[in-house]
Parts: structure tokens; sequence; C-alpha cells
């Protein structure tokens, strides 16, 4: 057992997103994203099987697809297959929390 606060762990840059690895195992990844206005996990995919989960846990947004866009806000969470085209983006102060099942 582990216990991590991502609020005492990752803080924000000016220049670009910050990334903290939470976790990685035979199961899963767990990934913690922090962004400033404007900064974004530009869309992109994986060719392999599995899914992902996008929880924003402070901040809005949004989450950014291969041909759209949804409102991404605290609380919201978007799971989709590793494959499918993914990104975020930030409109303020942002973090999110991505799971990743298995890990990649």
């Amino acid at each position: 057992m582990k216990k991590i606060n991502l609020y005492d762990e990752n803080d924000f840059n000016d220049l670009h997103m910050k990334r903290l690895l939470v976790h990685d195992s035979p199961y899963f990844k767990i990934l913690n994203f922090n962004f400033k206005p404007g900064q974004e996990l530009p869309i992109h995919s994986h060719d392999v099987e599995g899914q992902l989960s996008i929880t924003v846990l402070e901040g809005e947004g949004e989450f950014l697809g291969k041909n759209a866009s949804l409102p991404a806000r605290a609380g919201d969470v978007l799971v989709c297959d590793i494959s499918e085209p993914h990104g975020i983006r930030a409109r303020e102060k942002m973090r999110v929390l991505v799971t990743i099942a298995p890990p990649i």
C-alpha cells in the first residue's frame, strides 16, 4: 500500500504541462498531469488494446478527440480505448489523473 498526495508532489510549470508518474504496475498505470491555461496534451493514440480514463480533479478545459471536443471540468471522467485519438486542453489551471490499463 502507498499513499501519494498529488497537491504536494506535483505543481505547475509556466512553460509546459507537468507530469508525475503516480503508479506503474503490470496491471495499470496512473499519471497526474497539471496544466496552466492554454497548455495541452495534444491529440494522440496508441496502437495497443486497452482503455484509459482521464479524470479532472481541478479546473476546466476540454477533452480533445479526432473530430470533436467535449467540455471538461472538475468531476468529469472521460473513458476511451487507448487506440482512440484523445487529448486535453486547459482553459484554466487544471489537474487531471490518467489511468491506463493495461499500462503502456
